[in-house]
């Protein structure tokens, strides 16, 4: 097969990516400028304080990615970006610098869904065979979603509020730790136990959607409680609990449909993929439930949002020519399926 490569360009919430993949499966450079220290003193992210970042990055970021894979415009096949869903202000500033390239070099646009992105960032590692059952858990999205075929996604259950990332980063608050919170969590949840049992929603239900607004509640009200009284808890218990509360829940449900849907892969997608408590988790668990299924966890450097997993996802519609024209526009609420 020739070589196809694909630039592709992602700027739905805040990071600034670029990236040049060939073939959907070879990364040639995967370019990230992080916002994290801009928004920590607000405790999460500023839609215009984003956008205004993306602006004076854009730029920058896409050269250092066409210089670091040694590739000119007139060599790529086609140029990616994020449509949504994400943060408007900060989808149109790649969509429009994308769309400014299709149009320059005369080269073939692709609107890529995120989701879709985080699901074939695993791509980039192992090629996918299906059918195939991703959970996708962020800071916006807890999923699963279901792949009979590459091109096509079947949402089999989801958050009804908040979702597992967002969770995170609100107890995170509680706790005093930096954000984003989850790191921070995941790393005092292994010094510490399960000492709270904290509730595991919709556990029994006979549904794949996913609720954590109780299990916030519940966190929030024994700290808020304890203080009121004057009792200290130990802080790495507390996250140990949350952590072991959300952990039990995502791999539960995900193991049983893995099962109903009788697939070949499991993948596991988002930024909260980067959490070692879910992924060891789910390692031991399929290993025990489903021997036959391979489980697919990307490096953590392609769990968080990145050009890479862009260009991986366009590279199927690059195949069948499934082309954006200029008036592609960034939204916001864009549905996988």
């Amino acid at each position: 097969m020739s070589k196809k490569r694909i630039l592709a360009i992602e700027t739905s919430c805040d990071e600034t990516s670029a990236a040049v993949i060939e073939n959907g499966e070879t990364i040639l450079s995967n370019v990230v400028a992080s916002q994290i220290k801009s928004h920590q003193r607000f405790g999460g992210v500023v839609p215009e304080i984003a956008s205004r970042h993306h602006v004076e990055q854009i730029t920058l970021i896409i050269e250092e990615a066409m210089k670091e894979a040694h590739v000119t415009y007139e060599e790529l096949d086609a140029v990616a970006v994020t449509e949504g869903p994400g943060l408007v202000g900060a989808l149109l500033i790649g969509v429009n610098s994308a769309k400014a390239i299709a149009f320059a070099h005369d080269i073939p646009l692709i609107a890529v869904n995120h989701i879709a992105g985080h699901i074939f960032a695993n791509q980039l590692v192992s090629r996918l065979e299906f059918p195939l059952l991703s959970l996708v858990v962020s800071g916006g999205h807890t999923e699963l979603i279901y792949m009979e075929k590459e091109d096509s996604f079947e949402i089999i259950g989801e958050t009804r509020d908040d979702a597992a990332g967002e969770a995170y980063d609100k107890i995170g608050r509680v706790l005093g730790v930096p954000y984003p919170g989850g790191k921070h969590i995941d790393e005092m949840a292994h010094k510490g136990e399960d000492t709270f049992h904290f509730p595991r929603a919709m556990m029994q239900e006979d549904t794949y959607d996913f609720s954590f607004s109780g299990l916030k509640s519940s966190f929030i009200n024994t700290v808020h409680n304890a203080k009121q009284k004057g009792e200290e808890l130990d802080s790495e218990d507390l996250a140990a609990s949350f952590q072991a509360a959300v952990i039990e829940v995502l791999v539960d449900k995900t193991i049983r449909a893995a099962k109903e849907k009788n697939v070949k892969q499991l993948a596991l997608a988002g930024g909260v993929a980067a959490n070692k408590g879910l992924r060891e988790a789910l390692e031991t668990k399929v290993a025990e439930e489903l021997p036959d299924v391979e489980l697919l966890i990307p490096p953590l450097s392609l769990c968080g949002d990145n050009a890479a997993m862009i260009g991986a996802a366009a590279f199927t519609k690059l195949k069948n020519e499934q082309f954006a024209n200029l008036a592609l526009n960034g939204t916001p609420g864009l549905s996988v399926s």
